[in-house]
């Protein structure tokens, strides 16, 4: 059964991604493939979807400003959105019951407002995944949106906590002791090295301390392992432990979005209300929209991410399933609710990723609800008269920049995406701006400087350099571009667009590398001749 599986989630991902959706769509149409062909779940596929989400909260940790959700944006837009959206939802299901004479609508109104408090929710793991395949977890209005799952996250685990009636046991108390035992996880971490035992640190963590910590003193065990994660985010090594776990994450979540479609076969029936939840889908988007915008962000980062955040949550089946098991509830939301879940992130999912296409088509009408104040993090920003700009200021960017900055001196400007980042390379002496090569309003300010001569476009996101170099062209600016690519297929896709020279990363380190030697070669030869 688990070849037979594993056949679905690869057949039905790569015919998807083929069409431009993300493969998690592909796997969640494979478990309902694989349900309505009548197969059995092989064992094991909920503890890997377990481990899937446990690991991603995780890496969540790792990545996590504690101090920005305390930030208004975060969480006063969370509490504003819950309540409204869950308001709108329960009238949406009180219409419902109105208009449709179906069993499972047979609901006391305090079931209703239940259910709608589950809808209100948005989903951390397709959020997370989708800002990780777009290279914006460390974007303002990534952070923003990971902010404000993680608040609706505390919101879920104080419910399950009072539902589940529940009380933690004294030694939860012990958890406020944590903190004191970073020094002895920070040096874990240094003597497990490189490799597979880096790799189970990170697991050990992450399973062991964290989450199997947190049950056994009565606490929700995928708090535990965020927990962990934001303990050890001071670390050196994070960003590389993030890294180690990537794989083995991505592997363990195909089992999740499997597995939600497997949860069980619909009627007619079911299909209408799960469809109709999800066409409502764009006024919960709305609302969060308009909500964020109050806070000073753009219209942009407002839409992005709203568009991010217009899903239906997987807490919405474990409401459901506690209802049902009280009694409050037909098990046949149990099923719904899976479909409203599946069918909402294929309707997200093409949204999110053409966010700026989106934007674009509805800049003039968005426009109406920004502030006359922007949020300092947000505000569109000019590199000034340059003659060199650098896009990514990670390894490669900085790099470069250091490089250029031998030649050219002030005259580089880098362009980050991610303020920590942009405030370490300051501290480093670097004129480096918040800004977003993906922005719209960036290029049409950046057009204005006739000293541009060459623009480096050393993004980890390869969608990303593609469009700034179409940007530079379209906008008719004349400079030299030069970018990175992982892969043969990208190089060729950015050397396509006419004007861009385009590198193969590994193969100029392999050449650098190789150069680098060849000069210590030629000074050792120059040495032993003196």
């Amino acid at each position: 059964m688990l070849v037979i599986l594993i056949s679905f989630a690869f057949g039905f991902g790569l015919v998807l991604s083929r069409i431009g959706l993300p493969p998690m769509v592909g796997f969640l149409v494979a478990g309902f493939a694989y349900n309505m062909a009548g197969l059995v779940p092989p064992n094991g596929l909920n503890i890997a979807a377990d481990l899937g989400i446990t690991l991603l909260l995780f890496s969540i940790g790792l990545k996590l400003d504690v101090k920005g959700l305390f930030k208004a944006e975060i969480w006063a837009s969370t509490s504003i959105q819950m309540i409204v959206t869950t308001i709108f939802m329960c009238g949406v299901l009180f219409l419902g019951q109105t208009l449709f004479n179906a069993d499972f609508m047979e609901m006391s109104w305090q079931t209703i407002v239940l259910l709608g408090f589950a809808l209100s929710f948005s989903s951390t793991v397709f959020a997370v995944k989708v800002l990780e395949d777009k290279g914006d977890l460390s974007a303002f209005y990534g952070k923003v949106a990971i902010g404000i799952l993680i608040m609706q996250d505390m919101f879920a685990v104080l419910f399950l906590s009072i539902s589940a009636g529940k009380i933690p046991s004294i030694w939860a108390l012990a958890v406020l002791g944590l903190p004191f035992l970073r020094p002895l996880l920070y040096r874990l971490l240094d003597m497990s090295g490189r490799g597979e035992l880096f790799l189970l640190c990170g697991l050990f963590l992450a399973l062991g301390v964290g989450a199997e910590g947190f049950a056994l003193v009565g606490l929700k065990a995928d708090l535990g392992a965020l927990f962990l994660g934001i303990l050890v985010a001071g670390h050196p090594r994070a960003s590389e432990l993030s890294k180690a776990l990537f794989g083995f994450k991505e592997l363990m979540l195909v089992g999740f979005f499997v597995s939600v479609g497997m949860t069980g076969l619909p009627t007619m029936e079911m299909m209408a209300a799960a469809l109709l939840l999800c066409l409502v889908i764009p006024v919960k988007t709305g609302i969060y929209h308009m909500i964020i915008s109050w806070f000073g962000l753009r219209a942009r980062s407002s839409l992005f991410a709203a568009l991010t955040l217009s899903n239906y949550s997987e807490f919405g089946l474990i409401v459901s399933a506690i209802a049902v098991n009280q009694g409050l509830l037909s098990s046949q939301w149990l099923i719904i609710m899976a479909i409203t879940v599946s069918l909402s992130f294929v309707v997200a999912s093409p949204l999110s990723v053409q966010s700026e296409f989106v934007y674009r088509k509805m800049f003039a009408w968005l426009g109406r609800f920004e502030k006359e104040v922007c949020h300092p993090n947000d505000a569109p920003i000019d590199p000034g008269d340059v003659r060199a700009i650098v896009f990514g200021m990670g390894r490669i960017g900085t790099g470069a920049y250091d490089t250029l900055k031998e030649s050219w001196g002030t005259d580089i400007c880098g362009v980050e995406h991610a303020p920590d980042r942009v405030d370490f390379n300051r501290s480093q002496g670097r004129n480096v701006v918040l800004g977003d090569a993906c922005d719209t309003e960036f290029w049409l300010k950046l057009k204005k400087d006739i000293n541009l001569e060459l623009v480096v476009l050393a993004m980890p996101n390869h969608h990303g350099n593609v469009y700034a170099a179409r940007q530079i062209r379209n906008m008719g600016i004349k400079c030299q571009v030069v970018a990175i690519a992982r892969f043969p297929e990208e190089v060729d896709e950015l050397s396509q667009i006419g004007m861009c020279t385009a590198f193969n990363m590994y193969e100029q380190a392999g050449a650098g590398l190789t150069q680098a030697a060849m000069e210590t070669l030629a000074d050792a030869a120059g040495r032993v001749r003196t």
